[in-house]
């Protein structure tokens, strides 16, 4: 029986000694912790105390002999290989400062050191930052001839961007471009000679970038037998956290590390593989066992931190996928008595109202804010819930960057309709018009000057086209192909100069037209980008007056959620979590919404439409669920919204999730939600 549940909508507001470790560790995580010499897999289910077992296998280790300078522990985080040490040094009465335990950039990092004139460094070389990077980045762009007056060429952060996908995936530039950024396909050539000329640059200034830690130690071991073995000689058991998410080179750093020994061991999960997009490779653990044949594998299947209901539907989940290691959780928990909750709801509005209500009552019944969060695909999923909660009061942190309306592309984007609405907007005008190559601060007051003295800033009547202005002004010619887009643009905005466009042509206007060559050449993620302005677009189609889409998308940019009881601010710890799944990885809460799980949604609509025949794209997307569900400890809410509403073509039926069905029913508890007014 569905359980009936009714919401109110809001109203708008502006030591040492010697461990028996068959008493510490369940009888999986022993097996694993006391194995013996070779390569092994563990793979470490969610909850399953992964940090645990590899921090109990380097006090094993040490407790039977091994030297701590002949231990590598490779990690992905400095956090991760800090408290994985620190609980070896409170475990064991060894010393441990000599362990090699750190993340591969780290270690890397410190082999370089030690031998930077075999790779043409010194040893005083320096590590450039993001910002370091850029600059040397636009000065290799100038120094190889590249004439960027002609063509858009990508941002300096794009092309370093591009240059680390094909250092991280050992793939051809070429491919690189071809499979993730095709529209820079014809630029090969250009970018081929940026490489090189930034290379040079990097050795003639001795200085490496985040990649060449990994790129340059892979070289020196290859290009120096002597040295190679040295280490592999050394390093007698190699162990590294989250294998699931390597890469082509940090995956070769590892097998060159264990040559010798062979004494790998690697932990991590394949259900939770979920950065293909970065250049991890999932074939890197779901292949361990061929690459290396003699490899034992360990599962580690106990999970301490969810309740059995939540596990269960976990377990089904993700059993659909064919490309996996079967495992099933149990749970060390009790059962909690309550099944996870699935709830579909009328409308995206609705879905806002119920997560927002359900939080101040769990909130009343003990369970802090902080205690809770809210997943969810893509960022701009959590629009209207960010509104409803700022309306509320209910304070909220986002993990997953900034709000919504918050990042450039869609304040670019409102910088166009503002201007529409309010020509004597200059901060608006003065943002649009430095987006165009050759007009910086200077320049852009300059042109505000002529934009002030023109008829249509003063609207005067009759309006005319905004362009007759526009193509008038003094531009550099660098800018003039994008100042005649800017200008046409405009014409779209307000046809005639007079009446304005509805908000949804506005975007599309803006987003298809000037704006689309902008933000492939100034984002390195412009994918997603676009995906979040088109669903802007989609937002926007709630809203007939671009005035009216305006206000709400500065309330939203600028109130931070308020406390949900009288009395000062509370510390921002008090707060709600707000995050993608890909963000979410790695943490829990005692209770969890995952919101949108409708088709297109999540799964992602470009996977759907893109996949292979294998399906590995799905399965991708899947895990992805599989990592939102385990998040929770307690409470787990599955929520999609029946219709899309949209004030010019009709309420829009959603699908929801194919992954919904990968489980069986009886698993949740399904809840009618009703709000005031509502038909049902």
């Amino acid at each position: 029986m569905a359980r009936s549940y009714t919401i109110e909508r809001a109203a708008p507001s502006g030591s040492g000694g010697s461990i028996d470790y068959r008493a510490e560790l369940n009888e999986q995580q022993f097996e694993a912790v006391t194995s013996l010499l070779g390569p092994s897999l563990v793979i470490a289910g969610a909850g399953s105390g992964k940090t645990r077992t590899l921090t109990y296998r380097v006090a094993y280790l040490l407790d039977n002999g091994i030297a701590p300078e002949n231990i590598l522990l490779l990690t992905f985080t400095n956090k991760a290989a800090r408290e994985m040490l620190e609980r070896v040094e409170g475990l064991v009465p060894h010393e441990t400062r000599a362990i090699w335990g750190g993340t591969f950039h780290s270690i890397g990092s410190r082999l370089l050191r030690r031998h930077a004139e075999k790779v043409g460094l010194g040893r005083s070389f320096t590590i450039m930052d993001r910002e370091d990077q850029k600059d040397l980045m636009a000065a290799s762009i100038a120094a190889a001839g590249v004439n960027t007056k002609e063509v858009r060429f990508p941002k300096p952060e794009v092309v370093a961007n591009i240059f680390s996908l094909a250092d991280n995936t050992g793939l051809d530039l070429e491919d690189v471009l071809d499979s993730r950024y095709p529209y820079f396909s014809e630029l090969g050539g250009d970018l081929a000679k940026v490489r090189k000329a930034y290379a040079e640059r990097k050795l003639e200034a001795n200085n490496v970038d985040f990649d060449d830690l990994l790129t340059l130690t892979v070289k020196l071991f290859e290009e120096n037998p002597e040295i190679a073995e040295h280490y592999q000689a050394q390093f007698q058991f190699v162990l590294v956290d989250e294998y699931q998410d390597t890469n082509h080179i940090q995956s070769k750093l590892i097998d060159l590390c264990a040559a010798k020994h062979g004494n790998l061991m690697v932990v991590g999960d394949d259900a939770q593989s979920i950065y293909s997009w970065r250049g991890a490779d999932f074939e890197h653990i779901l292949e361990f066992p061929k690459t290396y044949p003699d490899a034992k594998v360990y599962k580690i299947e106990t999970n301490y931190r969810s309740v059995p209901e939540v596990l269960e539907l976990a377990n089904h989940a993700i059993r659909a996928n064919r490309k996996q290691f079967e495992k099933n959780l149990r749970a060390d928990r009790k059962g909690g008595g309550q099944l996870p909750a699935l709830v579909p709801v009328n409308e995206p509005g609705t879905q806002a109202a119920f997560v927002a209500q359900r939080v101040l009552e769990l909130r009343d019944e003990g369970i802090e804010l902080e205690e809770m969060a809210v997943l969810y695909r893509a960022h701009f999923q959590a629009m209207e819930l960010q509104m409803e909660l700022t309306n509320r009061g209910i304070p909220f942190n986002i993990t997953s960057g900034l709000r919504f309306f918050e990042q450039a592309h869609v304040k670019d984007v409102a910088a166009f309709m503002k201007l529409a609405v309010n020509r004597r907007d200059e901060v608006a005008f003065k943002r649009i018009v430095r987006m165009l190559p050759g007009i910086g601060a200077v320049g852009a007051g300059k042109l505000w000057g002529e934009w002030l003295a023109s008829p249509a800033a003063k609207g005067e009547s009759p309006p005319g086209a905004i362009s007759d202005a526009l193509l008038g002004f003094k531009v550099p010619a660098k800018a003039k192909a994008g100042w005649r887009d800017f200008a046409e643009t405009m014409d779209e905005l307000v046809p005639g100069g007079g009446e304005l466009a509805a908000p949804r042509e506005m975007i599309n206007s803006v987003v298809h037209g000037v704006y689309d060559d902008y933000m492939r050449s100034k984002f390195p993620n412009y994918d997603n980008r676009m995906q979040d302005l088109d669903q802007l677009a989609r937002y926007s189609e709630q809203f007939e007056e671009p005035a009216a889409f305006l206000e709400q998308l500065a309330l939203l940019a600028g109130v931070d959620g308020e406390p949900a009881q009288g009395g000062e601010k509370q510390d921002k710890s008090e707060a709600l979590t707000l995050s993608s799944v890909h963000q979410a990885k790695g943490l829990e809460w005692r209770a969890v919404f995952v919101i949108w799980l409708t088709e297109g949604m999540f799964p992602n609509a470009r996977v759907i439409e893109e996949d292979d025949a294998e399906e590995s794209g799905l399965e991708e997307e899947r895990r992805l669920f599989y990592v939102a569900v385990t998040r929770a400890k307690d409470e787990l809410y599955l929520l999609y919204p029946y219709m899309w509403p949209s004030s010019r073509s009709g309420d829009i039926m959603q699908r929801p999730s194919r992954f919904l069905d990968d489980f069986p029913r009886e698993l949740v508890e399904e809840w009618e939600v009703g709000a005031p007014g509502a038909i049902w």
